[in-house]
């Protein structure tokens, strides 16, 4: 196959962005769009934002003269591929498509016979097909599968990770025909390793679902069993060391103060939602997983508090100083962060909450909590410290050497002073 002439990426966000920069990489002409004014612009200046795009990697794409960054879809003109990588966030616990209609609609505008249009973002199964298409069809007045191609690969991107990034992770790819399917795969095999076809849209967007339902159930599985092991005095942390030893039939997985980003937290509730509303049942292993996940924050303030107490000091008036925002280790992605649930907590009991995170930058940082440095002097002045994400940059024997009251939600300090969740 010879490579299309243009590739425009919709969403230039953890997701897009690197699709667009390894579609830069096998020689394609690539428009990212994006909504964010500010982003745009910062893209065009050779600043990324995403942890996994250095600005060195964005510079040279720039250098080429095959990237560029857009808000307008007028520069999605002639488009041979489009792939659309937008947000699909949770509205009062209802799916929100509202960021794929617009994108459809938009890029519609500007689809011709021959194209392929890829849908990457998570979604519940029939999306593909019962939304994005009909809108597509309506606008651009052509007929998908006779005058253009559709298909749909669900992201696997997780920030941070050195090891699978988006071209060493086997990438699922779907068509709505044998066609689609041709073409999806056929441009994603440019910039990946490993393509895994799947035999329809449906089956695609569920394997994404699958994927996350499947983490986010046995994270709430090892989460209400750290809460049950500390009343039984019990450390659940060394019994799931222990238990990982075992060659087969275990994967571990550990406690924290809840999940975040975009994947735990949202997308098995997709799942969940089409489950009651095609079928009037209750997808119970996602609905007990969400509780669960989601009361997280508040067991954490309730050990802090019980540790605060045991010092004979009340949450009221106390200085918490939380380490690390993000959801994640060493990126700055604060998408339904843990501790944007619990920095309110923490005040509505009175506490004053500053909090440290070398990863999140000012615009993203939450506007209730004051941004300090890691130093002994304000490990001092805390009354007490909740390690919530273990960045590489935090200095462990800082923490292992304060006289402060640490609790450590990720098991990665110890001392005298030092509480496992």
């Amino acid at each position: 196959m010879s490579l299309p002439r243009k590739v425009v990426v919709i969403g230039q966000g953890y997701v897009g962005l690197p699709v667009a920069m390894r579609a830069v990489d096998a020689g394609y002409l690539v428009v990212g769009l994006d909504i964010d004014d500010r982003r745009v612009a910062a893209l065009n200046n050779a600043v990324s934002f995403v942890e996994d795009i250095r600005d060195d990697e964005l510079a040279e794409a720039i250098s080429t003269g095959r990237y560029s960054a857009s808000t307008d879809y007028q520069s999605a003109k002639d488009f041979d591929i489009a792939v659309i990588s937008v947000p699909t966030p949770l509205r009062e616990t209802l799916p929100d498509l509202t960021f794929i209609e617009d994108a459809g609609r938009s890029l519609a505008a500007h689809l011709s016979r021959g194209a392929t249009v890829i849908l990457e973002s998570t979604t519940y199964p029939g999306t593909t097909e019962e939304l994005l298409i009909p809108i597509l069809e309506e606008v651009s007045s052509l007929k998908a599968g006779k005058d253009f191609h559709v298909g749909y690969s669900p992201e696997r991107i997780d920030p941070g990770n050195v090891r699978w990034n988006l071209k060493t992770t086997p990438k699922v790819v779907s068509g709505i025909d044998d066609a689609s399917l041709a073409q999806v795969k056929a441009f994603f095999d440019t910039i990946v390793d490993e393509t895994v076809p799947v035999s329809g849209t449906r089956e695609a967007e569920l394997t994404k679902l699958l994927e996350n339902t499947f983490r986010h159930v046995n994270i709430a599985l090892v989460n209400e069993l750290a809460v049950f092991a500390n009343q039984l005095g019990v450390n659940v942390w060394e019994s799931i060391d222990a238990a990982a030893t075992k060659p087969f039939g275990f994967m571990k997985f550990t406690p924290g103060p809840g999940v975040g980003g975009h994947c735990l937290p949202v997308d098995p509730s997709y799942l969940s939602w089409q489950v009651r509303q095609q079928l009037g049942q209750s997808f119970r292993f996602v609905e007990l997983a969400n509780d669960v996940n989601e009361n997280m924050p508040n067991y954490v303030v309730e050990r802090a508090t019980s540790l605060l107490n045991s010092k004979k000091k009340p949450m009221n008036g106390s200085r918490v100083l939380i380490i690390g925002l993000s959801y994640k280790k060493d990126t700055g992605d604060i998408r339904e962060a843990p501790a944007l649930r619990l920095a309110p907590l923490l005040a509505q009991r009175g506490a004053t909450v500053v909090a440290i995170d070398p990863h999140v930058v000012d615009h993203r940082w939450p506007a209730n909590v004051k941004r300090v440095a890691l130093t002994a002097a304000e490990l001092e002045a805390a009354d007490i410290a909740i390690l919530i994400t273990d960045h590489t940059e935090v200095d462990f024997g800082l923490l292992e050497a304060s006289s402060t009251p640490i609790l450590d939600t990720r098991n990665v300090v110890v001392g005298e002073h030092v509480t496992q969740l």
